[in-house]
């Protein structure tokens, strides 16, 4: 492959995020250097320092009055002594493609403007102590749907397909199977 600048500092922190997944928390690059092989290559050094490996000690819930945190937990699926991944916790927080994760449990139930934030309170030898501080906000109602720029259909046919109609509760999951519903029409990008 050809040597692209902004790619090269694109992957050293993909590297990175790799490490850090692996439990690494503290993982860096301590050396890279880029010298041509010949005419035709170039030759990569990249030194990496480790660090120590890092396990999940105590989660805990602040701010959560919806949901109890045995139910949170159990969605999160973390357990103590766990290899610490940063890049885990934030997709089974905001959004997992495989499964439910908590921010869609609040969204679905119209808690739009929640927010979660994970912050570590504690480190102590190889163990990291978690705090999950939860926002929920207040529920939110679907005011008004506005159908704009179609030409290529009547409006009724794009409103048979909405599952987020006026007067209900704002659902992620809903949505997200609207957008899908009336992309499966063919009639728009």
């Amino acid at each position: 492959a050809k040597y692209v600048p902004d790619e090269y500092e694109a992957d050293k922190q993909l590297l990175i995020d790799f490490y850090n997944s692996k439990g690494y928390r503290d993982a860096e690059i301590t050396l890279d250097t880029l010298y041509a092989q010949n005419a035709k290559y170039m030759q990569v050094d990249v030194h990496v320092s480790e660090g120590q490996k890092y396990f999940f000690r105590d989660i805990s819930w602040n701010g959560n009055f919806l949901y109890n945190d045995e139910t949170l937990a159990t969605i999160l699926g973390v357990e103590k002594g766990d290899t610490y991944n940063l890049e885990l916790i934030n997709k089974k927080l905001t959004y997992d493609p495989a499964g439910i994760d908590i921010s869609s449990l609040y969204m679905d139930d119209g808690y739009l403007f929640f927010n979660i934030v994970p912050v570590e309170v504690g480190i102590e030898s190889d163990s990291i102590d978690i705090e999950m501080r939860i926002n929920e906000g207040s529920q939110a109602t679907i005011n008004k749907v506005t159908i704009s720029g179609n030409d290529k259909t009547s409006d009724h046919v794009i409103r048979r397909e909405l599952r987020t109609i006026p007067g209900r509760k704002f659902s992620r999951s809903e949505l997200i199977r609207t957008n899908r519903e009336i992309a499966q029409l063919g009639y728009f990008n």
